[in-house]
């Protein structure tokens, strides 16, 4: 009997101030969910911390599992980290030789040192589980060339001394070995001292990005240290129907981990939605569940209105946001009575 506990939640983030937020969280609770994903940037670790630590057990008090973000201590996604203005020399940098302003070199000793810290603050405010968050490796078009990252001082030299000859500018086979590499060195170390600290370890990989596509991500899934993979098929823009989108995407993910014995998690899109197709959002909820999905967040809460990309009828997201939680929720209720009326009523 398939009894796995559904996991239904928002991303919760552009509000520091806690007795706002104590009201949130009971109305998270009241539609239907169990779970907040916070975030905890650089900025919040230095100005925040024990506001943050407060919002955690506010939100535990009201029934809702939490997950941290690393939110932008690394580069995007998120917010911009203060890491590189004292490291300077961890900056990542593009193939032709274009540093990158925002993203660090996950191979930098300084910026490890620096994320364990931060792991140790995420384990002082007494959350559970880390979400990594969309770990990607960035590259980019010019005169009709692609050039990728990190092609920095260190990795050059590193490269150099493992292949016997300088990086390449343009990817090859050895190049992408390489970089893909270089995320997963960094993963396997820095899950395997938050796991030390009795912290559960979820990543998200948006589909399609340079070194973190779902194929790629086969290498992420052999750590032992991450327990949970998962992926944010967002239809806004495209062309394919959202369940359609969803579906495809969900079951994919879904197969992945199952293949490596991983749980999953699900991100239905809730920001930027446009004006009279926020009941694809509902559609995209029950495509997620459909395909098995029994962890399914939104991103975000209240269609992100704190956000310049927020949904362009707020209001109507987040109401549209809990239909499809409760939905979820009312489905799942039906699919276990259905079994235990089978079993219990012979």
């Amino acid at each position: 009997m398939d009894l796995k506990p559904l996991r239904l939640g928002v991303a919760y983030h552009g509000n520091r101030m806690p007795s706002h937020a104590r009201q949130d969280f009971i109305e998270i609770a009241k539609n239907g969910m169990n779970l907040v994903v916070h975030m905890l940037s650089h900025t919040d670790w230095e100005r925040h911390k024990n506001v943050v630590r407060d919002m955690v057990a506010m939100s535990q008090d009201a029934g809702l599992e939490v997950w941290m973000d690393n939110w932008g201590l690394g580069g995007p996604p998120g917010d911009k980290s203060h890491f590189l203005g004292y490291y300077p020399d961890s900056h990542m940098y593009y193939s032709d030789g274009e540093m990158l302003p925002s993203h660090v070199c996950l191979r930098s000793p300084d910026f490890m040192r620096f994320m364990r810290d931060w792991v140790d603050t995420v384990a002082w405010m007494g959350v559970k589980t880390i979400f990594w968050d969309e770990p990607h490796l960035p590259n980019k078009e010019k005169d009709g060339k692609q050039y990728y990252g990190c092609c920095c001082p260190r990795c050059r030299r590193l490269f150099e001394e493992k292949y016997g000859r300088p990086m390449p500018e343009v990817l090859d086979k050895e190049a992408e070995t390489f970089v893909v590499d270089g995320l997963i060195d960094y993963f396997r170390e820095i899950t395997a001292y938050s796991a030390s600290k009795g912290i559960e370890n979820v990543v998200c990989v948006m589909l399609g990005t340079f070194g973190m596509s779902l194929s790629a991500a086969d290498k992420i899934c052999t750590l032992p240290t991450i327990d949970n993979i998962g992926s944010d098929p967002y239809w806004v823009g495209g062309e394919t129907p959202a369940y359609e989108f969803v579906y495809r995407g969900a079951k994919e993910n879904i197969e992945l981990c199952n293949r490596y014995k991983k749980d999953h998690n699900i991100w239905i899109q809730c920001y930027n939605n446009p004006r009279g197709k926020e009941e694809e959002i509902v559609e995209a909820a029950e495509a997620a569940y459909d395909a098995g999905a029994r962890t399914i967040l939104a991103w975000g809460y209240r269609g992100s209105e704190s956000n310049d990309y927020h949904a362009h009828n707020p209001e109507v997201v987040w109401a549209k946001t809990c239909e499809a939680m409760r939905r979820v929720q009312d489905m799942e209720r039906d699919r276990l009575l259905a079994i235990y009326r089978e079993k219990y009523r012979k």
